[in-house]
C-alpha cells in the first residue's frame, strides 16, 4: 500500500508561495500604502494637483471640478494637454502609460528644458493610483488639433485611445479626467464637502489669477475663488481674532547666480500673532497641502526665531534669567507658507510631510533677513512681539520650576562623563546615549548645548535580560544611564516615581552597522526589562543616523548637493534619481560610514541631532502585547535559549539584512 503524500499545512513556504504584482494591482491590495482610504478625497487631490502643476507651469488659468449626479467626479484643466502620440521605448500611448503604469509621470524630467521645473508630482504614481481604484475613468486629453479619448475600469483599458480633429469652438488644449472612485476600497464614499472647498479654495490662494470653480449638479450651485491678494488675504480671513501686530508678509525666491539654490526655489508666507484662539497654520509645496508640516515650517520657525531673538538682543530686552526658545515665539504663530522645491521629498506617498533636508535653510535663509528689516522699520511691533515670546518663555520656565521642587532634596551625584545641557525643562529636554568617546566627542560639539545632553557609553552594554534589578548598579555604565535619566530601575506592574525624569527623550544613537545594532538591542533590552514605563509613556527613542553619503556634482539648474543614505534602499533610490537627472553613477562619489566616530560635528548634527532634519524613531509595544514580547525576548536575550534561538533562526533567518 503506497504511502499517503505529507498533508500540506498553512505554514509550507515554496516557489509557488511567492507573488509576483503587476500593473496596479500592488495598489488594490494595499490601497493604503498610496492613498487615504477614509474617503476618496485624496484619489481625487491626485488629479487635481495635476491640474495645479500645469498652471504653476505657466500653461493654464482655469480649473473646473465638477460632482455629478452618479457619485463621479471630474476635473477640467485648460493646461497643455497629456500628449497621447506613442511613447517611444514603451510603443503604447502616453496618456495611457500616466494612467496605467507606477512611477511613470513627466515630473522626474526636471533638468533645463523639462516639462516641470516645479511640481508636487514625485513618485508617478498619484492618477494611476486613482484609476487603480475607481470603478471607471474616462480621460479626454485636447492639444495639437486632436481631441484623445479612452476609458479605464479598474485601472484595465476598457475603450482604447481615439483621437478626432477638433470641432469648431471646442477648446483648443487641456484635459478633462472624471472618475467614478470605488466604494469598496474607502471606508466612506462620500467626498467631505468642507475639506474639499478648503482645497479648492487655497490652490486659488497660491496661484494668483488662477480661477477655481466648483459645480455641483445635485444642488446647482457653483463656487468659483480667484484671489488676486494672495496669502495675506487668505490668512487674514482665515484668522478667529485680530492679530496683535500687521500681518507679516513676504516672498523670497533663488536667482540665477544663487550658489546654495536652484534658481526659482523659495517661499512666499504671511504671519500673523494673536493672543488667544487656535493658530491657524497651513503650509504648502509646489501647492501640494503639507498637513504634517515639515522642513519648510521648521525654516519658517528657525528663521522667525532667530529674527526676534536677535531683535530682542539688540534692544537689551531680556530680563535676567530668562531664556528664549523658538516655541516660545512660534507658540502664538499663525501662518500660511507656501514653499517651491525643485526636487521636493516627501514622507508617503500622500506628501503629508516635507522631509527634504535643505528646505529649512531654503526658507529661513529668506524668512529671517526679512523679519529682522521689517522690525528694525516698525521697533514699536517689534516690542509688542517680544514681549509676547518673553512672557511665553516666563510661563514655561515657571512651568519647569514646579516639577523641580517636587524632586525632593536627595539629588544623586551625575555621572561624570555626561555632558548636560541647560534647560531644566523636561519637554523639551532629550539625552542621547551614544556609543563611544569619539562619536560622544562629535555629538558634544555638534549639539544643541541648550536641550540637548550627551552621554558616552564604552564599548557594549551589559546584557541586562536575566540580571537581577538590585545588582544593575554593579555595571557602571548602567548605573551612569539611571543616575543620568533620574528614574529608578522598576518592573511591568511598579508604579515608579517619574517625577524625577531629566529628559523627555532618551535617545538611542549608535553606528548603523551590525555592532551598532547589537547595542541598540542590548540597550532596548535594558529599558523593556528595568524601565518599562518610559517606553509606555513614550520617553524611549531610537536615532537612525545614515549609512552613506553620496556627493552629487552640478547638474542643470541644481546645485552640486550632499545626500545621506540610511542603508542600501536609499542609496539606490539617490542614485537611480541621479541617472534620471543626467548624472552617472561612476561621478556620485560614495562613502560610507565606518561609525558614528567618522563624522564630524556639522554632519552629525545635520543627519542625527537636529530635530528638523533627524530620523528618530519612537519605541513602543508592539500589538503582541507585554507577555508575548517577554516570551520573544527571553528566547532571544536569555542565556540557556541557544535552541530557541537557533529555530528562531532557521524560521526566519532569510528575512535578516547582512551587513558585510
Amino acid at each position: 500500500m503506497a504511502a499517503k503524500p505529507a498533508p500540506h499545512t498553512t505554514n509550507d513556504y515554496a516557489e509557488g508561495s511567492i507573488r509576483v504584482l503587476k500593473g496596479l494591482e500592488p495598489v488594490k491590495q494595499r490601497p493604503g500604502m498610496y492613498t487615504r482610504t477614509d474617503n476618496p478625497l485624496h484619489i481625487i487631490q491626485e488629479v487635481l494637483d495635476n491640474a495645479a502643476d500645469e498652471a504653476l507651469a505657466g500653461f493654464g488659468k482655469k480649473i473646473r471640478v465638477t460632482l455629478h449626479l452618479d457619485g463621479s467626479v471630474s476635473v477640467e484643466d485648460d493646461g497643455r494637454g497629456i500628449p497621447f502620440g506613442l511613447h517611444p521605448e514603451e510603443k503604447a500611448p502616453v496618456v495611457e502609460l500616466v494612467f496605467t503604469r507606477l512611477h511613470a509621470g513627466g515630473k522626474f524630467d526636471k533638468g533645463k528644458g523639462g516639462a516641470y521645473s516645479f511640481s508636487g508630482g514625485l513618485h508617478g504614481v498619484g492618477v494611476s493610483v486613482t484609476n487603480a481604484l475607481s470603478t471607471r475613468m474616462e480621460v479626454t486629453t485636447h492639444r495639437e488639433g486632436q481631441a484623445a479619448r479612452l476609458v479605464f475600469a479598474g485601472g484595465d483599458v476598457t475603450e482604447p485611445l481615439a483621437a478626432r480633429p477638433l470641432v469648431a469652438g471646442e477648446r483648443k488644449q487641456g484635459t478633462t479626467v472624471r472618475a467614478w472612485p470605488d466604494a469598496k476600497y474607502f471606508e466612506s464614499s462620500h467626498l467631505p464637502m468642507a475639506e474639499l472647498t478648503h482645497l479648492l479654495r487655497s490652490k486659488a490662494v497660491l496661484m494668483p489669477g488662477v480661477a477655481v470653480t466648483l459645480f455641483n449638479e445635485k444642488t446647482r450651485e457653483t463656487q468659483t475663488w480667484q484671489y488676486k491678494g494672495g496669502l495675506r488675504d487668505y490668512l487674514q480671513q482665515t484668522l478667529p481674532v485680530d492679530p496683535v501686530i500687521p500681518l507679516f508678509e513676504g516672498a523670497g525666491f533663488a536667482d540665477a547666480g544663487s550658489d546654495s539654490f536652484a534658481e526659482g526655489e523659495g517661499a512666499a508666507w504671511a504671519v500673523a500673532f494673536t493672543e488667544e484662539g487656535a493658530p491657524v497654520r497651513e503650509s504648502y509645496v509646489n501647492l501640494i497641502p503639507t498637513s504634517a508640516g515639515g522642513t519648510h515650517d521648521s525654516g519658517l520657525r528657525d528663521g522667525l526665531f532667530q529674527a526676534v531673538k536677535g531683535f530682542i538682543e539688540l534692544h537689551g530686552l531680556l530680563p535676567k534669567g530668562v531664556k528664549l526658545m523658538p516655541e516660545d515665539v512660534f507658540a502664538r504663530a499663525s501662518y500660511v507658507l507656501s514653499a517651491k522645491v525643485l526636487d521636493p521629498q516627501f514622507q508617503g506617498q500622500i506628501k503629508e510631510r516635507l522631509n527634504s533636508r535643505d528646505a529649512v535653510r531654503l526658507v529661513s535663509s529668506f524668512v529671517r533677513p526679512a523679519l529682522e528689516l521689517w522690525l528694525n522699520q516698525h521697533v514699536d511691533y517689534g516690542k509688542k512681539l517680544a514681549e509676547l515670546a518673553i512672557k511665553a518663555a516666563q510661563t514655561r520656565q515657571k512651568a519647569g520650576q514646579k516639577v523641580e521642587k517636587r524632586k525632593g532634596s536627595g539629588v544623586a551625584v551625575l555621572p561624570g562623563k555626561l555632558t548636560d545641557c541647560e534647560s531644566r525643562d523636561t519637554a523639551y529636554n532629550e539625552v542621547f546615549l551614544v556609543e563611544g568617546d569619539s562619536a560622544g566627542g562629535s555629538a558634544k560639539m555638534g549639539r544643541d548645548k541648550e536641550t540637548q545632553a550627551i552621554l558616552p557609553l564604552r564599548g557594549k552594554v551589559l546584557n541586562t535580560w536575566e540580571v537581577e534589578r538590585d545588582r544593575l548598579f554593579a555595571n557602571t555604565e548602567v548605573h551612569d544611564i539611571a543616575v543620568a535619566i533620574g528614574v529608578d530601575p522598576h518592573g511591568p506592574n511598579d508604579e515608579p516615581d517619574l517625577s524625577g525624569l531629566r529628559y523627555g527623550k532618551v535617545c538611542i544613537l549608535s553606528d548603523a552597522d551590525v555592532d551598532g545594532s547589537h547595542i541598540q538591542v542590548l540597550l532596548l533590552t535594558l529599558f523593556f526589562r528595568h524601565f518599562p514605563r518610559l517606553i509606555e509613556a513614550g520617553h524611549i527613542y531610537v536615532a537612525r543616523p545614515p549609512l552613506y553619503r553620496v556627493d552629487i556634482p552640478a547638474r542643470g539648474k541644481k546645485p552640486a548637493a550632499k545626500l545621506y543614505a540610511l542603508d542600501e534602499g536609499e542609496l539606490a533610490a539617490i542614485l537611480d534619481k541621479a541617472a534620471k537627472e543626467g548624472v552617472a553613477r561612476e561621478r556620485c562619489q560614495i562613502s560610507r560610514f565606518k561609525g558614528l566616530g567618522e563624522m564630524n560635528a556639522e554632519q552629525l548634527w545635520e543627519t542625527t541631532l537636529n530635530p528638523d532634519t533627524r530620523r528618530l524613531l519612537p519605541v513602543q509595544l508592539g500589538s503582541a502585547g507585554y507577555e508575548a514580547t517577554t516570551s520573544l525576548m527571553t528566547r532571544l536575550m536569555g542565556k540557556g535559549e541557544a535552541g530557541s534561538r537557533r529555530e528562531l533562526m532557521e524560521l526566519h533567518g532569510d528575512t535578516v539584512d547582512v551587513d558585510i
